[in-house]
């Protein structure tokens, strides 16, 4: 999933060899944080947030598969 993360932000951004996916595992939940360069985060978070609230739901579709919870934040 972390790949998928990847792909999606590197897609959106000027820089996308500053993109670096990195992975918290929990109990029940993963916590992906994305990191990007300072003036590709708002390419990211997109217009109101619709762009992270994008990522977040594929995010969530294919989690739902494994059965674990996962969270997407978006450092800056």
């Amino acid at each position: 999933m972390d790949q998928l993360i990847s792909f999606i932000a590197q897609q959106l951004v000027d820089r996308p060899e500053d993109v670096m996916v990195s992975k918290v595992e929990g109990g029940s939940t993963t916590v992906f944080e994305l990191q990007v360069a300072k003036e590709d985060v708002g390419k990211v978070i997109g217009r109101e947030g619709r762009t992270a609230h994008a990522m977040r739901t594929i995010l969530s579709a294919v989690s739902s598969k494994s059965r674990k919870r996962s969270i997407l934040e978006i450092l800056e």
